[in-house]
């Protein structure tokens, strides 16, 4: 069998997450990834996908990995920008209209996924380099955007926690939020909220 050290090489430039395929690459049959599982060298997160035993990868890496057309929605952004304290309960990924609701039902992490038309769910994303990973995560205008849009789902200190400390963000573009929110049709709600602080 392949050096260990090598597959945990591996591991660990994906951001500690590969997939049966990649393992196969570098030279492990389906019967070696299994002993490799039984003698609790690595641990599956779900069918196809792996992480080392012990290791624990970022879960915006694991969402990365196992979802790449997904992105990182509402209070999930929100709290990737500090824009609160509590963390939420589920990971809010912003995910294709029309995809498979089974697939995002995992046990290694909980994920709540919103099904989103393609001409909302393209607009502002921004990506960043986690751990050798490039994650999808809404900007800090568009999250704005989204907190507002689903105000009425939200708790309501989370939500005015989340705005105040967007109002105080020297990185906020306020032309981009009011582009936004023109294009998601809730440019007068944005603004009777937030206008008169910006």
């Amino acid at each position: 069998m392949i050096d260990f050290n090598t597959i945990k090489s591996k591991f660990i430039k994906n951001g500690g997450v590969l997939k049966s395929s990649e393992l196969k690459k570098i030279g492990l049959s389906s019967r070696q990834i299994g002993k490799l599982l039984a003698n609790e060298h690595l641990e599956k997160i779900k069918y196809g996908y792996y992480t080392l035993n012990n290791y624990f990868p970022k879960e915006e890496v694991i969402i990365a990995r196992l979802y790449p057309d997904a992105v990182i929605f509402l209070q999930s952004a929100l709290k990737f920008y500090n824009y609160f304290d509590r963390i939420p309960q589920n990971w809010e990924i912003a995910v294709q209209k029309h995809s498979n609701p089974n697939k995002y039902n995992i046990s290694y992490l909980k994920i709540k996924p919103y099904y989103i038309t393609e001409k909302y769910r393209q607009l502002g994303i921004e990506s960043y380099d986690v751990d050798n990973v490039k994650v999808k995560i809404y900007d800090r205008d568009k999250s704005i955007c989204d907190l507002i849009r689903y105000q009425d789902k939200l708790d309501s200190e989370l939500f005015t926690t989340a705005l105040k400390k967007y109002i105080n963000d020297e990185q906020k573009n306020v032309n981009s939020l009011i582009a936004y929110a023109k294009k998601m049709k809730i440019r007068e709600k944005v603004e009777n909220l937030i206008g008169v602080w910006i």
